[in-house]
């Protein structure tokens, strides 16, 4: 596989993407950070309070806008990933535990949103699939990687990735914005947007959508304005 200057953001805190992946994001509530690097993988699993059952669709972030990490540019928007051979790419550089045990959830096939954080306008973007599910991530173990992880082995590696392809633009942009102000109507009422990960664990840069009471998430939406369906959204 390519390695596309994609970098998945990671989950707690900046997440960042490395030379071959997406980026992680830092400053912005809705991005992963670093701090959680360090979490001890007991203490962070796929089935912890951000993702209690099983999902068969996630949301992942990666940065759209240039930012150098080391050196490096972590870009990498959802153009990038059409941009790739077969319109498709590793999700590498996620240094979170509790990120990590959902990208090792993930089975061939799920659907992903892909979400740009980190940049003027975050929000969904496109929809894309998991084409190969969890195998080492090569980043930790790249020195030259902002993602290099001197404590991870081969033997034993630490870090996975999968690798994702490009589905399709969504029919609109779906800004965070938008996203927010569903999300509090769901909290005052108790509706499937309530738990919505993204903002309930907001660093975290690979989540789970689980299918809310209400139904399926609509993955058209509307064209241009009108509600849109996020009964998947519920985290």
């Amino acid at each position: 596989m390519p390695k596309p200057r994609k970098r998945p953001i990671g989950a707690a805190g900046p997440d960042k993407k490395g030379p071959s992946g997406k980026r992680t994001k830092t400053g912005n509530p809705d991005e992963t950070s670093a701090k959680m690097e360090n979490s001890s993988p007991q203490k962070t699993s796929a089935t912890n309070s951000c993702g209690k059952n099983p999902s068969s669709h996630w949301l992942m972030k990666s940065e759209p806008e240039s930012r150098l990490e080391k050196g490096v540019d972590v870009k990498f928007g959802i153009e990038d990933l059409k941009a790739q051979p077969n319109q498709t790419a590793c999700w590498d550089g996620v240094r979170n535990y509790q990120a990590r045990n959902f990208l090792r959830a993930m089975k061939l096939e799920e659907e992903a949103f892909f979400y740009h954080s980190n940049c003027k306008e975050p929000g969904i973007t496109g929809l894309m699939k998991i084409v190969k599910e969890a195998y080492p991530d090569h980043t930790q173990f790249e020195k030259k990687s902002p993602h290099y992880d001197p404590s991870s082995k081969k033997d034993n590696p630490k870090w996975s990735m999968v690798d994702v392809q490009f589905v399709r633009m969504m029919k609109r942009f779906i800004p965070l914005a938008e996203l927010k102000t569903h999300h509090k109507a769901h909290k005052a009422i108790g509706g499937p947007l309530k738990d919505m990960a993204l903002f309930t664990c907001q660093r975290l840069s690979v989540q789970p959508l689980t299918q809310g009471k209400s139904g399926p998430f609509s993955l058209s939406c509307t064209p241009q304005r009108g509600p849109v369906n996020f009964h998947l959204l519920a985290g």
